[in-house]
């Protein structure tokens, strides 16, 4: 069985993120070419962004620590830790208001779909 601590890989991650000159960090905790379900855990620095980007299909978003934005044409959204939310099917992006990490979970395509 694969088991870690959300809560110690957020605080590596966004410490890599305050590194970057990206301002982000990410690692796939689960996931691959042969798996319909990806989880990535991505750290952000304050002000960091994951910019305007396509929706990757059905896909939620819980925020582990620090307080992020979500904005998806005229609609934002604002979650701070716990907060859950589906992704917009939609071209949409996330700021980072403080230092922030994330769990996107996302269905995708195996190879052979």
């Amino acid at each position: 069985m694969d088991a870690l601590t959300l809560t110690e890989l957020a605080e590596e991650l966004i410490a890599k993120a305050r590194a970057s000159s990206a301002q982000r960090s990410g690692h796939t905790i689960h996931g691959g070419r042969d798996h319909h379900l990806r989880q990535t855990v991505v750290g952000i620095a304050a002000g960091g962004e994951l910019a305007e980007h396509e929706s990757p299909g059905e896909a939620t978003l819980q925020v582990i620590s620090g307080r992020v934005t979500i904005t998806a044409g005229e609609d934002t959204w604002e979650g701070g830790p716990g907060a859950y939310v589906v992704i917009p099917p939609m071209r949409h992006r996330l700021d980072a208001l403080e230092d922030s990490a994330i769990m996107l979970t996302v269905a995708v395509r195996t190879r052979g779909d």
